[in-house]
């Protein structure tokens, strides 16, 4: 049998473990926007290398930097939360505006 701290501790590794790849990959795509804003000067690709990162990376660093300190899970939700709505501001600012 498996006992319960070893399935919690699986459960968080798989949760940590998908919240890293789905940073990598945003940094990823972000960086391929950020390469286009300085090949041609595009402050559209610019933006929307930003609104990615945030996303992405930044949810993911708020989010450890949350649980680091402890704080519980409305905080840890409220300013995911908030670092989303910033990021998807940020690419509809790309999109139309820019």
């Amino acid at each position: 049998m498996i006992s319960e701290s070893l399935l919690a501790l699986e459960s968080l590794s798989v949760v940590s473990l998908s919240r890293g790849v789905t940073a990598l990959v945003g940094l990823f795509v972000a960086t391929l926007a950020y390469r286009g804003y300085r090949r041609n000067g595009s402050v559209k690709m610019r933006a929307l290398a930003i609104g990615i990162s945030l996303l992405t990376v930044g949810v993911y660093v708020v989010v450890m930097l949350a649980d680091m300190v402890g704080a519980g899970n409305g905080i840890v939700l409220l300013v995911r939360g908030f670092v989303t709505v910033i990021g998807l501001c940020v690419v509809l600012y790309a999109i139309i505006v820019a």
